[in-house]
């Protein structure tokens, strides 16, 4: 069964407390981290993700990009990201689907709830996410640990330093 996780990211963003931090001095570099430990999210666990930001932050017209294969979407001007997500729970509900929404929000956790959709609080996301980061981190020091690995018995010391040669480094 696929799996789409709608994130209201300034609602995220005013929840972790790394995030909130950031957003008082660089509202975009926010938003910026956000999109990319969505985008490693989605590449870890292989759910769909998609993040609405309301348009009251960036006013515009409303638009949707794609960075690191993930939806990201501003609305337009008056729309909240709330009446989006609502819609788009609405508008993408199919039998072979399952539709969480990542939002602290009570009312909207309701609201979702009542539409068919899985809740998600902030503070589980942030967990997910976390646990993601530590298993990332762990096969890439697996996969490192591997690299090295030689049929010829040499020591970590020799191993350092052929790769250094490798790389054109003294």
């Amino acid at each position: 069964m696929k799996k789409l996780l709608l994130v209201d990211g300034y609602n995220i963003i005013g929840d972790w407390p790394e995030l909130r931090e950031l957003q008082k001095r660089d509202l975009a570099g926010a938003r910026d981290v956000l999109i990319e430990k969505m985008a490693e999210y989605q590449a870890f666990t292989g759910i769909e993700v998609t993040i609405i930001f309301d348009a009251h932050m960036v006013p515009g017209l409303g638009k949707k990009y794609t960075p690191y294969s993930l939806d990201v979407i501003y609305t337009k001007e008056k729309e909240s990201a709330d009446e989006r997500i609502e819609r788009l729970v609405h508008e993408r509900k199919r039998i072979d689907r399952q539709i969480y929404v990542a939002t602290s929000d009570f009312v909207e956790q309701r609201v979702i709830f009542a539409s068919g959709a899985f809740r998600k609080s902030a503070r589980e996301l942030r967990t997910e996410v976390e646990q993601i980061e530590k298993g990332i981190s762990t096969e890439v020091e697996q996969t490192n640990r591997h690299r090295r690995r030689t049929k010829l018995p040499i020591s970590d010391e020799i191993a350092e330093k052929l790769e250094m040669l490798r790389r054109g480094k003294k």
